[in-house]
């Protein structure tokens, strides 16, 4: 009965976890090395991101009824997930890296926004720009402006002495 109880628990904890997280990547690790596992783990926390291994029933169970419930076909054989609450692309950037570098890593399946990604569509959403990518995007064009209206103030004063210069050497040299 308390095996039970800890099982109830951790599909509502599942539950809660996967209503919250804005991405939600699946991977078969089967063949990866404990050195591998942990160079993986170690980079999906860098990203602000968690990777775990679940077991699959209790999964299931968790996405049982949910907009995820497409993703129950793929929690089959040994599953880890790796999922960001804040960044969408995070995770599907570092396992689409890792298993480009390691042919035991193969990603199953992804699911953003209510949609089922294919391995084809992590890949492309391992494509797109961050949260921190698009931050600098933002920031380089907010700065545009105020960065040209300074060198634009900076230019006047330049281009004055430049003026008195020319002038200067067309006086000096016209009166000797």
């Amino acid at each position: 009965m308390n095996s039970h109880a800890a099982k109830a628990e951790t599909v509502n904890e599942l539950k809660d976890t996967f209503s919250k997280c804005a991405s939600l990547i699946l991977a078969d690790y089967r063949g990866l090395t404990v050195a591998e596992v942990n160079g993986l783990r170690s980079e999906i926390r860098k990203t602000g991101c968690t990777y775990r291994v679940i077991k699959n029933t209790l999964a299931r169970r968790a996405i049982e009824g949910t907009a995820m419930e497409p993703l129950a076909d793929f929690f089959r054989g040994p599953t880890a997930i790796a999922y960001s609450f804040e960044d969408p692309v995070a995770p599907a950037k570092v396992l689409d890296q890792f298993a480009k570098d390691l042919k035991n890593l193969e990603i199953k399946a992804g699911f953003l926004e209510g949609e089922l990604l294919k391995p084809a569509g992590v890949s492309n959403l391992a494509k797109m720009p961050g949260k921190d990518e698009l931050r600098a995007q933002l920031l380089a064009q907010l700065m545009a402006p105020a960065q040209s209206f300074v060198r634009l103030l900076a230019a006047a004063p330049t281009n004055f002495l430049y003026l008195l210069q020319a002038q200067e050497r067309k006086l000096g040299g016209g009166g000797e």
